[in-house]
């Protein structure tokens, strides 16, 4: 599960931008301010930050300076209710990665950090693995890790599962994995559905309930860790 630390002195909109990372299986750790920010980032690692921009005491950009004078590259979304290009300009140039003006709707939020972790993903991922908590993928030996413990997979459950890794967060229809796995435009919905049995018995902790590979009814599934 990601981590988020959620950074703003406004209780409301930390609790609405809670609420709704909270629906999409993110951990949620708040701060009310900078310096209290910079205190949990010395004992917790995190994925990805949710900085305001205007604060008392310590601001977000001062926040996210002291971040990269430290070489710290955890990803950074600037929030903020200016919406002029010398913010942003500054934000980004300091180091932050995406910038996001105030107010913005629930649905754009959620879909800018999932954008976000994708890109660091697959971004850290080495030519050798492929990453993803709880799983790892490694490209060299063919194998697949949760939580460091090999998971034993035929050829073809290793080929759909570095295909799902190699997209996190993307629906696919069964044409489109048949196609992409099978290298075949004939496609069998009973193969499929095998398949993704297989996998998910291998690799959830509730087969009946997934939090991994999920169905999304009537088009296809996706790989959401």
């Amino acid at each position: 599960m990601y981590k988020i630390l959620l950074v703003d002195d406004e209780i409301s909109a930390r609790k609405l931008i809670k609420k709704t990372l909270i629906k999409e299986n993110f951990d949620v750790y708040e701060a009310e301010n900078g310096s209290r920010s910079l205190k949990i980032l010395e004992g917790i690692d995190f994925d990805l930050i949710l900085l305001d921009i205007n604060m008392k005491e310590i601001g977000g950009l001062e926040v996210l300076r002291r971040l990269r004078e430290k070489g710290n590259e955890i990803p950074v979304i600037i929030l903020s209710g200016r919406n002029n290009d010398s913010d942003k300009v500054l934000g980004l140039g300091i180091g932050a990665d995406d910038y996001i003006t105030k107010p913005f709707s629930p649905s754009v939020l959620t879909a800018r950090v999932k954008s976000l972790l994708r890109r660091t993903t697959l971004k850290t991922s080495n030519s050798n693995f492929i990453t993803i908590l709880p799983f790892k993928f490694d490209l060299k030996t063919i194998k697949l890790y949760k939580d460091d413990v090999e998971i034993s997979l035929s050829s073809k459950e290793l080929k759909l599962m570095k295909f799902f890794m190699e997209n996190p967060y993307q629906v696919f229809s069964k044409e489109q994995l048949f196609k992409e796995v099978w290298d075949d435009d004939i496609v069998s919905d009973s193969t499929i559905m095998v398949y993704i049995r297989y996998l998910r018995k291998k690799i959830e902790e509730n087969p009946k309930t997934p939090k991994y590979l999920k169905t999304v009814w009537g088009i296809g599934y996706i790989f959401s860790p």
